[in-house]
């Protein structure tokens, strides 16, 4: 009987907490719930537009839009064979598939080297309490602000050049433009402050009784580190590396700038627009290529969904 009268006074506090927060009365009503489908449906179906296309011939797309592929389904794996293999006629014979394995020699190390970093400066920055700790977090906090494009022409200077003051050397030059290596590192320096932030957010939310204990036993910084900060720390890490891996994937700019040139560096992306041909005549092979390139970042997030709105709550409740 008991048991009966808490579960009743539980849904009179439900309800009555509903009733005092209309915000919370309208997400969870129906009207709530169409529109999250409808914006849910709206992104899709340009998605949906560009994954049937690549499967249908050039006289079909030019001649009826992508929606009839329902009514009569003339399905090629043509598009698929130019894009990997190239077809002789488009400005790109080889195919993407070396620049697509371009893309992930540069993405994944892009996204594991700072992801490194950042949780053990994050780490530092939160339980190993020095002089001076807390204004280079915020220094950090604050080179966020700094545009990527403004930084693009000195890293390029510094890589090739080095830095100089007269005739003294400050900086060697490093001789990595062109290289893996010289894409990888600004995607690192450029991935680093709102990595340290976030993580240091999480990080230095997890509890001090925790901590204290685990020193009491014998444990060095390096043993916690390892043994529970990044276990526990495994959501926010997830959730920052799908913006990471996203970023990278995505990214034109920077790949194109320190590339120098290179075309056997080159990410996927460059090598998209060739595929139009000279004179834009194979513009269908577009369809192919943009859906071979989003589906490797679809995987990557929906295989770590469920850590994403974990680590985005990251820091936010103890």
């Amino acid at each position: 009987m008991s048991i009966l009268n808490r579960t009743r006074t539980s849904k009179r506090a439900a309800k009555g907490l509903a009733e005092s927060n209309p915000g919370r009365k309208l997400l969870g009503s129906k009207f709530a719930t169409i529109t999250v489908w409808t914006i849910a449906a709206l992104w899709t179906i340009p998605t949906l537009g560009i994954f049937t296309t690549s499967f249908r011939d050039k006289k079909d797309i030019v001649t009826n839009g992508w929606w009839n592929i329902f009514i009569h389904p003339h399905l090629t794996l043509a598009n698929y064979h130019a894009v990997f293999f190239g077809d002789g006629q488009s400005g790109l014979t080889n195919g993407v598939l070396p620049y697509f394995i371009n893309s992930l020699v540069i993405t994944i190390p892009a996204v594991l080297f700072p992801i490194t970093i950042a949780t053990m400066a994050a780490y530092c920055l939160s339980w190993v309490k020095f002089r001076g700790s807390d204004f280079i977090f915020f220094f950090i906090f604050a080179l966020q602000i700094v545009p990527i494009q403004m930084s693009l022409i000195p890293l390029l200077q510094l890589f090739t050049g080095g830095v100089h003051l007269g005739t003294v050397t400050l900086i060697p030059k490093l001789g990595i433009a062109g290289k893996f290596a010289g894409i990888w590192l600004p995607h690192t320096m450029f991935a680093l402050p709102l990595a340290i932030y976030l993580l240091h957010n999480f990080i230095s939310s997890l509890p001090r009784d925790l901590m204290e204990a685990a020193h009491v036993d014998g444990a060095s910084h390096f043993t916690v580190f390892r043994r529970i900060v990044l276990p526990l720390s495994v959501p926010a890490i997830a959730a920052f590396s799908i913006f990471q891996f996203l970023w990278v994937w995505n990214d034109l700019l920077v790949a194109l700038s320190f590339s120098a040139g290179t075309e056997g560096i080159e990410p996927v992306n460059a090598k998209l627009a060739g595929l139009v041909g000279t004179w834009g005549s194979h513009w269908e092979y577009l369809t192919a290529g943009a859906f071979v390139t989003i589906a490797v970042p679809l995987i990557v997030f929906f295989s770590l969904q469920r850590y994403f709105v974990r680590g985005l709550l990251a820091g936010s409740v103890k």
